[in-house]
């Protein structure tokens, strides 16, 4: 294991997120106790030091399992984050008092603001609220170290934010090759480092997805490494970004710590090559998942019905991907979905990619019933 220094701290660059911990099978929001203990143990004794959890994961049960079985490890050997939902409660000092409870612990070493994004930035930046204001008086008090937030906003969303407030020490930014462009976390990525911001990573593996592919994209990268694992392609994209710092890794099992643990023996970034082959691979994957608009919005100021074709499409496209469109916070907003498409066909003449808006508008109203 390979670590970064973070202010006075010297942080795993391989760390475990808690949302995937082993629950039991008549109920999915209560932990394991036994089989996530184990998870734990072999992943703090074996130098992962990062411990990621939140409010609302395993409907809190998350929370308290780590409050349980971390009482096991040195509390100055390990790093615990956890986030604040504005949804779960708006009250953030009622929240925070609880979440302290229930991890039997009386500071953290990281918190952020979760899933800041188009619904919830009223909340996060309104004033009468002062968020910023209560979490820096915890860092005064030494009940919280490091101030962070994690987002699943566009980027102009994002840039607000910012702009807004500047002072976080650390972003948590879903960051892997696919999402690179299908979601536009390039251009995340470069928003958050503009602002000398760090990075942690989660779905590094897009929910596991980039760990089996599809038979055309896994035959490409199993050709030019037959000895790497396709979750090792991934790993080692994001150990290209300069800027990011801990990836975190919903595992679930110690058969996966020891598989992710040999790709983070050291820094292994792909080489111009190999990422070129990836680049081959990612094409294939999405090829036959979706659809290749580019965003120029010459279909638009056709469009009799007011749609957002491109916004639309990027839903479409994230949920023949994962089969989820929760994490594109704008759909939730827009007045008219891909149902008031009027089939006329207007936007045809007008895209450069000669996409057949119209099915795509008729097929992505079918799954969004």
């Amino acid at each position: 294991m390979y670590y970064y220094p973070f202010h006075d701290l010297s942080v795993s660059a391989l760390g475990i997120g808690s949302l995937r911990l082993p629950a039991r099978p008549e109920d999915p929001n209560c932990i394991d106790r036994e089989k996530a203990q184990k998870v734990i143990d072999y992943a703090l004794g074996h130098g992962i030091n990062f411990v990621d959890t939140a409010y609302t994961y395993h409907d809190g049960d998350s929370e308290r399992f780590l409050g349980e079985s971390l009482k096991k490890h040195n509390r100055s050997s390990y790093y615990l984050s956890s986030k604040y939902y504005v949804s779960a409660n708006p009250d953030i000092r009622a929240l925070f008092e609880e979440q302290l409870r229930r991890l039997q612990t009386d500071y953290l070493d990281f918190y952020l603001l979760h899933g800041m994004d188009e619904n919830s930035f009223d909340a996060f930046t309104d004033e009468s609220r002062d968020y910023i204001g209560f979490l820096q008086e915890q860092k005064r008090l030494g009940r919280i170290r490091y101030l962070g937030f994690s987002s699943h906003a566009a980027p102009e969303t994002l840039s607000r934010f910012l702009e807004w407030y500047d002072g976080f020490d650390m972003a948590l930014l879903q960051l892997n090759y696919i999402d690179w462009k299908l979601l536009n976390a390039k251009r995340q990525y470069e928003i958050v480092t503009a602002h000398n911001i760090p990075i942690w990573v989660m779905e590094p593996m897009k929910g596991g997805i980039l760990s089996s592919l599809n038979p055309k994209a896994a035959k490409i990268l199993k050709d030019a490494a037959p000895n790497r694992s396709l979750a090792s392609w991934g790993f080692r994209f994001l150990m290209g970004l300069p800027n990011v710092r801990t990836i975190l890794s919903g595992m679930s099992s110690i058969a996966q710590i020891k598989d992710n643990l040999t790709i983070f023996d050291k820094p292994d970034p792909l080489s111009i090559q190999e990422t070129k082959i990836l680049e081959k691979a990612a094409d294939a994957f999405l090829e036959d998942r979706s659809v290749p608009c580019t965003g120029c919005r010459y279909c638009c100021s056709v469009c009799p019905a007011g749609l957002d074709i491109p916004l639309l499409i990027k839903g479409y496209n994230e949920h023949r991907v994962s089969g989820e469109t929760w994490r594109i916070a704008e759909l939730s907003r827009i007045k008219h979905g891909p149902e008031s498409c009027l089939q006329c066909g207007l936007c045809l003449k007008h895209c450069p990619q000669k996409i057949e808006i119209p099915h795509i508008m008729k097929q992505f109203a079918a799954v969004r019933k």
